[in-house]
């Protein structure tokens, strides 16, 4: 029988992830597992848009500043939920394409259970049902 130590969760901070979470939490709760809360932002901004472009400086303040407000909202998410005190919870903000960046997170940190809406803003759970390869 699985016995989770380490569950990642990936969000994009939807109803449907929440409720992910949730369920994470209480998995975590009762195997006594740690969670890891993580969310993919976009590789790269859009440098152009019709006759305009941005300068490096200004793509790296939109970055760092996409960067920011998801640790908050990584922190506010957890906020809604008790049992997260009761667990150990690391959050992670990531960088390029969602299932490319969940899978890497998931090799990175010895993943041994991935919970992950099967709606949310982007359905990303149909590229990854059965995609996580096998460690020994």
């Amino acid at each position: 029988m699985l016995r989770p130590k380490k569950i990642l969760v990936p969000t994009d901070f939807s109803e449907y992830s929440d409720k992910a979470l949730n369920q994470a939490l209480d998995i975590a709760k009762q195997y006594n597992a740690q969670v890891f809360l993580f969310h993919v932002i976009p590789k790269e901004v859009n440098r152009c848009v019709a006759d305009v472009c941005l300068g490096d400086d200004v793509i790296r303040d939109i970055e760092n500043q996409m960067i920011i407000r998801a640790q908050e909202d990584l922190k506010k998410q957890l906020g809604k939920f008790a049992q997260s005190q009761d667990v150990s919870v690391t959050t992670d903000v990531g960088k390029g394409t969602p299932y490319d960046a969940i899978l890497q997170e998931a090799a990175d940190k010895g993943i041994d259970l991935i919970v992950i809406a099967s709606l949310g803003r982007s359905g990303i759970a149909r590229f990854l049902v059965g995609a996580l390869p096998e460690t020994s």
